[in-house]
Order: structure tokens, then C-alpha cells, then sequence
């Protein structure tokens, strides 16, 4: 008999649970997270997801339009059509950005006063600044931006990608999610869902403080030895059972052991007190407004030196007045939420480059659409699916870059369009998967994330 039936075979028997863990990895297909070979050779190892909830404005921050400035006050010329927005009814004027842009850094780039502190980090982004989707209702388009689909039921891109990569953290999860105190995204809990993809690869939310997740600790009285003693038990139960074609079973106790194990490692991973002052100060942790963010970036940094393969960081959620949604008033808005964000993600990448680790992590700035170029009421923009702007920075694409344009006033993609799709299937490429080569089973089908569509960015791989 070889130790594994020998080991399989007794399942009262009182072992520790490092012999346990030493089986998992002789049994690497037993565990749904163990890290698994790529495609072909990535260049990034991890993803810091970032996602501006309710829809950032491209021509305040990113994007200057002239021809929108010298149109301010005037109908939008029936060249441009009549575009379909959410709220705003009739004819409407364009509005011009109030903002002061400036060109950075070696490259060049453009980027508003709105952000002064990420201005300083533009030779280390690539602006996808032609992105364009299917719909300008938030839940739909959130869903879109987050799992291919414009509605729930699909496996999300941090699930797709703990699917086809594993993760290297053994005692972390593979797909981190954190968000905004104030509450969720309009889209909820399917953001992070696997769906029909196992239950191991949905995302796992992470709180701030000493106490990451809730019921983490064993209850009074309940040792670690009997703990392990109590895993071994139901692990050897299941043998009994396990059925080779089904690995549900299987699945079920890694998630009990990694559990059991995050008792340990996950309290250090998120206690940001470890971190000098200086390194906290970067983030903007010393100022009221940007504490937040930045403490969840900071967080981010953490998780990814240990070895979690995606994370994903919300800025945006809950009531109105925390998110991007400028349908009153864009500059007061966004003056706001530029301020939260502003020096954490500058502070991110300076520490991703000074620690060598911003090669090897892509970084990614997304939200599920933009703003119209003209004005809803006197002093905001109308949701815009039709051009808008993303970016991308570290992992393998070109930093100082710009992919594409919209029209003159910003309201179209023109060129170097960039899909949902392409946007998904270039950040599983960078990460050594071919979109059409990932996929599962599912309903008669082999579903995948990019669905029959996408394509990889070629234009901004480094």
C-alpha cells in the first residue's frame, strides 16, 4: 500500500496538519487552488484590479478635448447624431471641461488637475482612451466590465483567472476583493462570483482591520489541534465517498484547509502597522480623505508580495455621494473622488517600482463607462458607453502610451477601438492565458470569458 491510500484509508487518524498539507501537494489535481503552468510564459504574476464605481468623466481627467472647449454652451452638431443616455431628455448642450490639463513626464501624457499626484507616475501608464460597451445602466454595465456578460450568472475575471492560474498564496485566497466601507457596487455580489465555475474561485471579501473575515477564529474552547484533528476526519469521510469524476469533494476540504491555515497568515497580511510611516504616508494613510483608499491599496501591495493572484479594489459604492455618478455637478464631484484616490494610486505604483514588483504586477484603473460631452442639468454629465477611457500599468504593457482616441468631443470611440472582450482577453494574456484556450464546461457549451469575441491589444504589449 503507497502512503497516500495508506493516509486516505484512516480517517481517525490523529495527524498533523502539515502531514496533510504535504499530501494536498503530492495530490496537486485534488486542490481546486494549487498553482497550475500558464499558457505561455506571462509577463505579469498578479492583478491589482482597481474599479471607479459610477462612471469617471474621460474629458476632465485624461482625455482634452479642444473642439468640446470652443462648443461649450452649444447644441452638439447633428454630425454626432443624437446619442441614447440614461436620464438626460432632449436637446442638451455641449459642456466643457472647466479642468486645467498639462502634459507629463517623458512621454507627454495628458492628465487634468484633478490629479497632481498621479500625474507624476504617466511614463508608467498606457491609456486605453477608445474603450466602448453595451450598456449605460450601471448593474449591466458592471456586470459587463467585471464577467463578459451585461448580466449576472457568468464567472468574473478574478474567478476565470483563479481558474486558469491557481494561486501561489497556499494560505491565502487566490481572488481578494475589497471594497468601499460605505457599501457595495450597484451590481452587488456578482462583481466577484464564479458562478458556474466552483464555489473555490469566487472572490473573497476582505475588512479592514485586525479581523479580516468574519468567523475566522474557532470558536472559545476549540483548539488548532482539534480543529486539525476534526479536518482529517472529514477529509478521510470523503475518500470513503469521493467519486474520481467529481471534484466537489475535493474542493470542499481545500477550502476547510486553507481556512485553517488563513488563521495564521491572513491577521499578518493585513496588519498595515507593520508598514513605516513612510511607506503608510505614501499612500495617502495620513490624510482623511485618501486614508481609506490608500489603506486598501496598501493592502493590495501586501496580499500580492504574498502571493494572491488577483485583487480587486473598489473605489465608489453604497450611497450616491461615493461614487463617481456626476450627474449634478462633475466638478464637485469628482474634486471629491479624485481626492481619495489620487495619491493611494500614485503612492502604488511608486511602491510597486520601487520594490521591482511593478514588472510583474499589472496594474489596471477600469469602471463600466464614462460621461457624455454634454450637459445633463447645468453642471453634470449623462453615463456614456460609447468612448470612454481605461488604463493599464506594469505587467508587460507599454508605460507612457496611449491606445486609441474617441471623436473630437469625446463621445465616440473612434480609433484603436477597445471592446470589453479585447480589454479582458489582453489582461488574461499578459497573464500567460490564451482567452479562447481558457474554458469550462457549462450547459453544453465550453463557456469562456471573452464568450465568441476579443483580442488581444497587440499595439500596447511592451
Amino acid at each position: 500500500m503507497i502512503r497516500r491510500e495508506f493516509l486516505a484509508s484512516a480517517p481517525g487518524l490523529p495527524m498533523s496538519m502539515a502531514l496533510s498539507h504535504l499530501m494536498a501537494k503530492e495530490e496537486a489535481g485534488a486542490n481546486p487552488l494549487a498553482a497550475k503552468p500558464p499558457h505561455f510564459a506571462p509577463r505579469a504574476k498578479a492583478v491589482i484590479f482597481m474599479f471607479m464605481v459610477g462612471g469617471p468623466s474621460q474629458m476632465d481627467l485624461f482625455d482634452p478635448k479642444p473642439e468640446l472647449t470652443r462648443l461649450g454652451g452649444k447644441a452638439l452638431p447633428e454630425s454626432f447624431g443624437k446619442p441614447v443616455s440614461q436620464f438626460t431628455k432632449g436637446d442638451t448642450k455641449c459642456l466643457a471641461s472647466t479642468r486645467s490639463f498639462r502634459r507629463h513626464g517623458r512621454s507627454g501624457l495628458w492628465m487634468s488637475d484633478l490629479l497632481p499626484n498621479l500625474a507624476g507616475r504617466v511614463d508608467d501608464i498606457c491609456y486605453l482612451n477608445a474603450c466602448h460597451a453595451n450598456s449605460s445602466v450601471h448593474a449591466p454595465a458592471m456586470y459587463e466590465m467585471h464577467s463578459g456578460r451585461m448580466f449576472p450568472g457568468h464567472p468574473t475575471l478574478g474567478s476565470w483567472v483563479a481558474y486558469g492560474l491557481g494561486s501561489p498564496a497556499e494560505n491565502l485566497p487566490a481572488f481578494c476583493v475589497l471594497l468601499q466601507p460605505e457599501g457595495t457596487p450597484e451590481g452587488g455580489a456578482p462583481c466577484w462570483g464564479s458562478a458556474y465555475l466552483p464555489a473555490t474561485y469566487q472572490g473573497t471579501l476582505l475588512r479592514r482591520g485586525p479581523n479580516p473575515l468574519l468567523y475566522l477564529n474557532p470558536p472559545g474552547g476549540v483548539t488548532r489541534e482539534r480543529q486539525a484533528r476534526s479536518l482529517e476526519l472529514i477529509k478521510g469521510l470523503n475518500k470513503l465517498v469521493e467519486d474520481p469524476a467529481d471534484s466537489r469533494l475535493s474542493a470542499r476540504t481545500a477550502t476547510y484547509e486553507l481556512a485553517f491555515r488563513m488563521q495564521m497568515s491572513a491577521p499578518e497580511a493585513v496588519d498595515l502597522a507593520r508598514e513605516s510611516a513612510i511607506t503608510r504616508n505614501l499612500y495617502g494613510i495620513d490624510n482623511p480623505a485618501s486614508a481609506d483608499f490608500g489603506s486598501r491599496l496598501l493592502l493590495a501591495r501586501r496580499l500580492v508580495e504574498r502571493g494572491v493572484r488577483f485583487i480587486q479594489v473598489y473605489s465608489g459604492g453604497g450611497p450616491l455621494s461615493m461614487q463617481w455618478d456626476a450627474h449634478d455637478d462633475i466638478n464637485g464631484n469628482h474634486q471629491k473622488m479624485c481626492g481619495h484616490v489620487d495619491r493611494p494610486i500614485a503612492g502604488l505604483l511608486a511602491d510597486l517600482r520601487s520594490r521591482g514588483m511593478l514588472d510583474e504586477t499589472l496594474v489596471v484603473w477600469a469602471t463600466e463607462f464614462g460621461r457624455l460631452p454634454t450637459s445633463q442639468g447645468t453642471l453634470g454629465r449623462d453615463h456614456n458607453h460609447y468612448g470612454f477611457t481605461m488604463w493599464m500599468a506594469g505587467g508587460g504593457v507599454k508605460g507612457g502610451h496611449v491606445h486609441g482616441s474617441t471623436d473630437e468631443v469625446g463621445l465616440y470611440a473612434a480609433e484603436g477601438r477597445v471592446s470589453v472582450n479585447d480589454f479582458h482577453a489582453t489582461i488574461l494574456h499578459l497573464l500567460g492565458m490564451d482567452h479562447e484556450r481558457l474554458t469550462y464546461p457549462h450547459a453544453g457549451r465550453d463557456e469562456r470569458l471573452t464568450d465568441v469575441a476579443g483580442k488581444v491589444i497587440q499595439p500596447i504589449l511592451a
